[in-house]
């Protein structure tokens, strides 16, 4: 992250901490980024076995949340930073959150993936297309907070769009699906949590795209349309 976010204080130890907490959301971000890969390579491949471990590994990241969690608030009691140093500590704070529920939702997928439904094959393309979106909507999120990246934020919000739209295709082509054999709609319903968990993976993404404009330029820009969180992303303060 860009030394101008993390300032250097009298206390090298306060620095430490900082850097540290960063570094940790990092580490959290690359196990949800893998746990969302698995899951979907899970339910694409039918791969049981994946299936399984992205179940029952969601543990650790929870684990790591509450563990980050508590280093925050440990931050905040005994430094009581200001200004730029509680932006950060509250995004870290926040982050962590949209990561955990990210992570949640490669749960569901992988708990899809565990159903052995026998999916069409048009479906499954459009779900690779979908996932493939949504992974780089969170790889694009994580880069932008390791850098302080306003502009990479804000193409993670135009991104989400993207999905959002192709999430609404994806459904329509599953009804489609049910109404033409009725026999697929159970197999067909597990495919529609898949999608809007992945829709909202999206969302969570965009969410940490706008608590680093916060960070960066102090301007809450959550619940505002794209043109006004490009607005407020471009005011100088």
């Amino acid at each position: 992250m860009h030394n101008e976010l993390v300032r250097h204080h009298i206390s090298a130890e306060f620095d430490q901490e900082l850097a540290d907490i960063t570094h940790r959301v990092l580490s959290m971000g690359g196990m949800v980024e893998q746990q969302v890969k698995d899951a979907l390579e899970a339910l694409i491949e039918d791969n049981q076995q994946l299936a399984a471990v992205v179940v029952t590994t969601d543990y650790k990241i929870n684990s790591l949340e509450v563990s980050i969690d508590e280093e925050c608030l440990q931050i905040i009691a005994r430094r009581q930073p200001i200004a730029g140093d509680l932006r950060l500590v509250m995004t870290v704070i926040k982050v962590i959150t949209d990561l955990e529920r990210i992570g949640d939702e490669a749960e569901g997928i992988g708990q899809v993936a565990l159903s052995r439904g026998s999916y069409g094959t048009a479906t499954r393309v459009d779900l690779v297309t979908m996932g493939r979106h949504v992974r780089q909507m969170l790889r694009d999120a994580l880069d932008a907070f390791a850098r302080t990246d306003v502009d990479l934020a804000l193409q993670v919000a135009r991104e989400e769009e993207m999905v959002d739209r192709k999430y609404e295709s994806v459904v329509r082509q599953l009804i489609t699906y049910m109404m033409e054999d009725p026999r697929n709609i159970s197999d067909t319903i597990e495919l529609l949590w898949a999608a809007r968990s992945l829709e909202r993976i999206a969302d969570h993404a965009r969410n940490i795209a706008e608590y680093i404009i916060f960070l960066v330029k102090g301007r809450d820009v959550r619940h505002l349309s794209l043109e006004q969180m490009e607005k407020a992303a471009r005011e100088v303060r």
